[in-house]
């Protein structure tokens, strides 16, 4: 089982992946329903991936890469 320390590092990883994925979409101006729907996914779904109510897996980041003009690894780099 990891250590509280490994656990905080991930938290922080992660925490910065979402700000990446908000930061990238507003560079680009669009909106989350825009991105939903050209993902042709629910309304809802980029508010919760941005929230981290819901994970995203690894087809639709290549998929919001590609529309946010970013590499995968930018999202994933930590800071």
């Amino acid at each position: 089982m990891p250590s509280t320390g490994q656990l905080d590092k991930l938290q922080g990883v992660y925490d910065s992946f979402l700000q990446k994925l908000v930061k990238a979409r507003e560079a680009k101006g669009l909106t989350q329903r825009e991105v939903s729907t050209r993902m042709g996914m629910s309304h809802s779904f980029l508010n919760k991936c941005e929230t981290g109510e819901r994970s995203i897996d690894v087809m639709e980041l290549l998929q919001l890469a590609e529309l946010y003009g970013k590499s995968p690894e930018y999202f994933l780099k930590g800071d």
